[in-house]
Protein backbone atom coordinates (compact mmCIF):
# COMPACT_ATOMS: atom_id res chain seq x y z
CA UNK A 1 0.00 0.00 0.00
CA UNK A 2 0.99 3.42 -0.99
CA UNK A 3 2.33 5.84 2.14
CA UNK A 4 0.69 8.82 1.07
CA UNK A 5 2.17 10.92 3.92
CA UNK A 6 5.88 9.26 2.73
CA UNK A 7 5.40 10.46 -0.96
CA UNK A 8 4.26 13.70 0.42
CA UNK A 9 7.26 14.23 2.15
CA UNK A 10 9.88 13.11 -0.45
CA UNK A 11 7.95 15.51 -2.74
CA UNK A 12 8.57 18.55 -0.53
CA UNK A 13 11.92 17.83 0.10
CA UNK A 14 12.53 18.14 -3.67
CA UNK A 15 10.88 21.23 -3.70
CA UNK A 16 13.15 22.50 -0.92
CA UNK A 17 15.88 21.43 -3.00
CA UNK A 18 17.47 20.50 0.67
CA UNK A 19 18.45 16.77 2.02
CA UNK A 20 18.49 17.04 4.89
CA UNK A 21 21.61 15.26 6.63
CA UNK A 22 19.11 14.97 9.70
CA UNK A 23 15.43 14.02 8.53
CA UNK A 24 14.61 13.47 12.37
CA UNK A 25 14.39 17.73 12.31
CA UNK A 26 12.43 17.90 9.03
CA UNK A 27 9.86 14.94 10.81
CA UNK A 28 9.48 17.58 13.69
CA UNK A 29 8.86 20.38 11.58
CA UNK A 30 6.03 18.91 10.34
CA UNK A 31 4.52 17.75 13.38
CA UNK A 32 1.95 19.46 14.79
CA UNK A 33 1.01 20.33 18.27
CA UNK A 34 -1.88 18.36 18.19
CA UNK A 35 0.31 15.23 17.88
CA UNK A 36 1.38 13.76 21.34
CA UNK A 37 1.44 16.92 23.00
CA UNK A 38 -0.38 15.34 25.75
CA UNK A 39 1.92 12.47 26.35
CA UNK A 40 5.54 14.19 25.94
CA UNK A 41 3.90 16.62 28.90
CA UNK A 42 2.81 13.34 31.23
CA UNK A 43 6.33 12.02 30.34
CA UNK A 44 7.64 14.92 31.49
CA UNK A 45 9.82 14.78 27.85
CA UNK A 46 10.15 18.07 25.74
CA UNK A 47 7.75 18.77 23.05
CA UNK A 48 8.34 17.08 20.21
CA UNK A 49 6.06 19.19 17.77
CA UNK A 50 7.21 22.13 15.14
CA UNK A 51 6.05 25.05 18.26
CA UNK A 52 10.07 26.00 19.14
CA UNK A 53 10.83 25.18 15.78
CA UNK A 54 8.35 27.77 14.76
CA UNK A 55 9.76 30.21 16.63
CA UNK A 56 13.15 30.31 15.31
CA UNK A 57 11.91 29.81 11.95
CA UNK A 58 10.21 33.57 12.33
CA UNK A 59 13.38 35.17 13.50
CA UNK A 60 15.37 32.87 10.58
CA UNK A 61 12.74 34.09 7.99
CA UNK A 62 12.92 38.15 9.19
CA UNK A 63 16.76 37.54 8.90
CA UNK A 64 16.41 36.52 5.34
CA UNK A 65 13.95 38.92 4.29
CA UNK A 66 15.76 41.65 6.25
CA UNK A 67 19.17 40.88 4.42
CA UNK A 68 17.51 40.55 0.34
CA UNK A 69 15.16 43.87 1.44
CA UNK A 70 18.79 45.81 2.44
CA UNK A 71 20.56 44.69 -0.72
CA UNK A 72 17.63 44.70 -3.24
CA UNK A 73 16.31 48.59 -2.69
CA UNK A 74 19.18 49.96 -1.68
CA UNK A 75 17.02 53.73 -1.22
CA UNK A 76 14.18 52.60 0.62
CA UNK A 77 13.55 54.42 3.91
CA UNK A 78 13.39 51.90 7.38
CA UNK A 79 9.66 52.17 7.15
CA UNK A 80 9.47 50.89 3.48
CA UNK A 81 11.84 48.14 3.92
CA UNK A 82 9.15 47.24 7.10
CA UNK A 83 6.41 47.56 5.18
CA UNK A 84 8.21 45.28 2.25
CA UNK A 85 9.04 42.96 4.80
CA UNK A 86 5.84 42.71 6.85
CA UNK A 87 4.51 41.45 3.28
CA UNK A 88 6.88 38.80 2.62
CA UNK A 89 6.50 36.76 6.39
CA UNK A 90 3.27 37.33 7.24
CA UNK A 91 0.89 34.26 7.47
CA UNK A 92 -0.92 35.14 3.93
CA UNK A 93 2.73 34.77 2.40
CA UNK A 94 3.84 31.92 4.56
CA UNK A 95 0.47 30.29 3.62
CA UNK A 96 0.90 30.78 0.31
CA UNK A 97 4.95 29.46 0.18
CA UNK A 98 3.59 26.26 1.86
CA UNK A 99 0.65 25.79 -0.40
CA UNK A 100 3.02 25.88 -3.25
CA UNK A 101 5.61 23.33 -1.53
CA UNK A 102 2.63 21.14 -0.82
CA UNK A 103 3.32 21.09 2.93
CA UNK A 104 -0.45 20.28 3.85
CA UNK A 105 -0.26 16.66 2.87
CA UNK A 106 3.14 16.49 4.36
CA UNK A 107 2.12 17.30 7.68
CA UNK A 108 1.36 14.72 10.66
CA UNK A 109 -2.06 15.89 12.43
CA UNK A 110 -3.92 14.41 14.89
CA UNK A 111 -6.92 12.32 13.95
CA UNK A 112 -9.10 15.65 15.36
CA UNK A 113 -7.04 18.32 13.78
CA UNK A 114 -7.24 16.05 10.48
CA UNK A 115 -11.06 16.18 10.35
CA UNK A 116 -11.21 19.91 11.14
CA UNK A 117 -9.03 20.30 7.79
CA UNK A 118 -6.34 20.86 9.46
CA UNK A 119 -3.60 20.62 6.02
CA UNK A 120 -5.68 23.40 4.80
CA UNK A 121 -6.07 26.35 7.47
CA UNK A 122 -3.43 28.93 6.40
CA UNK A 123 -2.34 29.59 10.14
CA UNK A 124 -1.10 25.95 10.82
CA UNK A 125 0.19 25.73 7.15
CA UNK A 126 1.89 28.90 7.78
CA UNK A 127 3.91 27.83 10.96
CA UNK A 128 5.26 24.77 9.37
CA UNK A 129 6.45 26.44 6.83
CA UNK A 130 8.62 28.74 9.47
CA UNK A 131 9.53 25.25 11.52
CA UNK A 132 10.68 23.98 8.26
CA UNK A 133 12.87 26.67 7.73
CA UNK A 134 14.41 26.70 11.23
CA UNK A 135 14.84 22.96 10.70
CA UNK A 136 17.12 23.77 7.27
CA UNK A 137 19.00 26.36 9.32
CA UNK A 138 19.85 23.73 12.20
CA UNK A 139 20.34 21.15 9.49
CA UNK A 140 22.99 23.10 7.21
CA UNK A 141 23.34 26.60 8.22
CA UNK A 142 22.72 30.01 7.34
CA UNK A 143 23.64 29.06 3.80
CA UNK A 144 21.60 26.11 3.35
CA UNK A 145 18.32 28.33 4.60
CA UNK A 146 19.08 31.02 2.34
CA UNK A 147 18.62 28.85 -0.77
CA UNK A 148 15.58 26.81 0.42
CA UNK A 149 14.21 30.77 1.00
CA UNK A 150 15.35 32.13 -2.29
CA UNK A 151 14.08 28.84 -3.95
CA UNK A 152 10.64 29.10 -1.96
CA UNK A 153 9.82 32.53 -1.85
CA UNK A 154 10.78 33.07 -5.57
CA UNK A 155 7.10 33.81 -6.38
CA UNK A 156 6.89 36.10 -3.68
CA UNK A 157 9.83 38.20 -3.99
CA UNK A 158 8.93 38.81 -7.77
CA UNK A 159 5.36 39.69 -7.21
CA UNK A 160 5.09 43.90 -7.35
CA UNK A 161 4.26 45.49 -4.37
CA UNK A 162 0.83 46.57 -3.50
CA UNK A 163 0.83 50.20 -4.29
CA UNK A 164 0.17 50.74 -0.08
CA UNK A 165 3.31 49.24 0.80
CA UNK A 166 4.41 52.83 -0.79
CA UNK A 167 2.31 55.09 1.35
CA UNK A 168 0.40 53.09 3.90
CA UNK A 169 -0.68 55.85 5.97
CA UNK A 170 -2.41 57.67 3.35
CA UNK A 171 -3.53 54.07 2.03
CA UNK A 172 -4.82 53.46 5.23
CA UNK A 173 -7.10 56.93 5.46
CA UNK A 174 -8.63 56.69 2.21
CA UNK A 175 -10.00 52.99 3.04
CA UNK A 176 -11.20 54.08 6.56
CA UNK A 177 -12.91 57.31 4.78
CA UNK A 178 -13.95 55.31 2.33
CA UNK A 179 -15.98 53.10 4.38
CA UNK A 180 -17.08 56.45 6.23
CA UNK A 181 -14.86 56.40 9.36
CA UNK A 182 -13.07 59.48 10.73
CA UNK A 183 -9.28 59.63 9.54
CA UNK A 184 -6.80 57.39 11.67
CA UNK A 185 -5.13 58.23 14.56
CA UNK A 186 -1.39 57.54 15.91
CA UNK A 187 0.07 57.79 19.08
CA UNK A 188 3.20 56.52 20.72
CA UNK A 189 2.63 53.74 23.35
CA UNK A 190 6.61 53.23 24.25
CA UNK A 191 10.22 54.02 23.37
CA UNK A 192 12.79 51.67 24.24
CA UNK A 193 16.15 51.55 23.64
CA UNK A 194 19.12 54.58 23.49
CA UNK A 195 18.56 58.28 22.46
CA UNK A 196 20.37 57.63 19.65
CA UNK A 197 19.42 54.13 18.59
CA UNK A 198 15.43 54.32 20.10
CA UNK A 199 12.42 51.90 19.09
CA UNK A 200 8.83 53.24 19.07
CA UNK A 201 5.86 51.63 19.63
CA UNK A 202 2.52 53.33 17.85
CA UNK A 203 -0.52 52.43 18.28
CA UNK A 204 -2.77 53.51 15.24
CA UNK A 205 -6.73 53.43 15.73
CA UNK A 206 -9.81 54.12 14.15
CA UNK A 207 -13.09 54.02 15.61
CA UNK A 208 -15.03 50.69 14.84
CA UNK A 209 -11.87 48.93 14.16
CA UNK A 210 -9.48 46.88 16.70
CA UNK A 211 -6.68 48.94 17.14
CA UNK A 212 -2.86 47.80 16.02
CA UNK A 213 0.31 48.28 17.32
CA UNK A 214 3.78 47.94 15.48
CA UNK A 215 7.13 49.47 15.83
CA UNK A 216 9.55 51.46 14.39
CA UNK A 217 13.45 53.03 14.55
CA UNK A 218 11.34 56.23 14.39
CA UNK A 219 8.04 57.74 14.77
CA UNK A 220 7.30 57.68 11.38
CA UNK A 221 8.89 54.58 10.62
CA UNK A 222 6.53 53.00 13.34
CA UNK A 223 3.45 54.48 12.22
CA UNK A 224 4.00 53.35 8.32
CA UNK A 225 4.44 49.79 9.84
CA UNK A 226 0.90 49.99 12.11
CA UNK A 227 -0.86 51.49 8.93
CA UNK A 228 0.73 48.39 6.90
CA UNK A 229 0.10 46.13 9.07
CA UNK A 230 -3.69 47.09 9.60
CA UNK A 231 -3.94 47.58 6.41
CA UNK A 232 -3.37 43.54 5.69
CA UNK A 233 -5.25 42.27 8.97
CA UNK A 234 -8.41 43.78 7.26
CA UNK A 235 -7.67 42.29 3.80
CA UNK A 236 -6.90 46.04 2.13
CA UNK A 237 -3.71 44.56 0.85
Amino acid sequence: MVNARAEAVAALVDRLGHRFADPALLERALTHSSVGEGADKAAGKPARHNERLEFLGDRVLGLLVADRLHSEFPEADEGELSSRLHALVDKHACGRVGARLGVGPAMRLSPGETKTGGRRKEGVVADAVEAILAAVWLDGGIDAARRVFERAWAEELAAPAPRALNNPKSALQEWSQGAGRPLPAYRVVGQTGSDHAPTFTVEVSIPGVEPLTAQGRSRQDAEKAAATALLKREGVI
